[in-house]
């Protein structure tokens, strides 16, 4: 069995480093957050005070955090994991993050001895609860082979894009999708609701076309039943299209319609929706139409 280690244990880090625990691996955590470590403690794992010690007890070191700017403190501030990792060592970045930064902190750690794949995930955290996580894997590929039978117990659609970043790009084009998505969707429901028609009829049949999508079935639900308790927070979308919309810039694209998404989701974190589910994107379409589909739960 492994000697892992997993910084970042909120919403989707804690059932991840959960499946590894449960896999019978020993797990070193740590979090800013007492709950998730105790709540891990108590399934196996051994707590840490900060990175430094979770890296000098693990040869693989896994981080699952917000943004880019938590990652770099995370591995390269006080008591980060570079001052405690050993040589030899792997770190796997889970976070979805920035990809130039990513090309850096990877250079960085080389020069230390230590390899590192950006492995960022999609799924949410239904899928990290069940193990079904799709993860898109930047890094070299005796490395990815190396970490692969973790990534297993982790997500079931694995697969490496290419070289270090390139997981990240991956991710960023991903969360385009999804947020295109959920706009398509909001304004399909928003649509046929003003119309007067059953919005739940509406979402079976299209199910049962060329529309469907997992983000037709799982979220299209959320947004009828009004159950907008964050698997996947609204601000964190907004982070990740963020990267997107400056990452275009940089490479001299233009993404109109991310861009539009991305202004919903604004909409949305003005009115206090910042920490719902992202498949709240619609309650934004909704004021513009003064209609909602459902009324809101209690």
């Amino acid at each position: 069995m492994a000697q892992l280690g997993f910084i970042g244990v909120g919403i989707m880090g804690k059932p991840m480093a959960g499946q590894i625990i449960k896999a019978g691996h020993t797990v070193y955590v740590h979090d800013k957050a007492a709950a998730p470590v105790a709540e891990l403690v108590g399934k196996g794992a051994i707590a840490c005070a900060h990175g430094a010690e979770v890296a000098s007890q693990s040869e693989i070191v896994f981080l699952m955090l917000p943004d880019t700017p938590d990652v770099a403190e995370a591995l390269f501030g006080a008591n980060g994991v570079s001052s405690g990792i050993r040589k030899g060592s792997v770190v796997v970045d889970m976070s979805s993050i920035s990809p130039i930064p990513t090309r850096e902190f990877a250079r960085k750690l080389e020069a230390q001895g230590v390899e590192m794949l950006d492995a960022p995930v999609s799924g949410g955290q239904i899928g990290a609860e069940n193990g079904t996580l799709s993860i898109m894997v930047g890094g070299k590929t005796e490395v990815f082979n190396r970490i692969k039978p973790f990534f297993e117990l982790m997500g079931k659609n694995i697969v490496l894009i290419g070289g270090n970043g390139d997981g990240q790009v991956c991710k960023v084009a991903n969360q385009v999708v999804v947020a295109l998505t959920l706009e398509a969707i909001s304004e399909a429901f928003v649509l046929a609701s003003k119309a007067g028609t059953d919005v739940a009829r509406v979402r079976e049949a299209l199910l049962g076309g060329f529309a469907q999508s997992k983000i037709l079935e799982v979220h299209g639900e959320r947004m009828i039943k009004r159950t907008f308790a964050p698997g996947f927070r609204t601000r964190l979308h907004q982070k990740d299209l963020n990267i997107a919309l400056q990452t275009a810039r940089d490479l001299g694209v233009s993404l109109p319609n991310t861009a539009t998404a991305q202004e919903l989701f604004n909409s949305l974190a003005a009115a206090n929706g910042a920490d719902l589910d992202h498949s709240s994107m619609i309650k934004a379409l909704e004021r513009m139409a003064n209609h909602a589909i459902a009324e809101e739960k209690e």
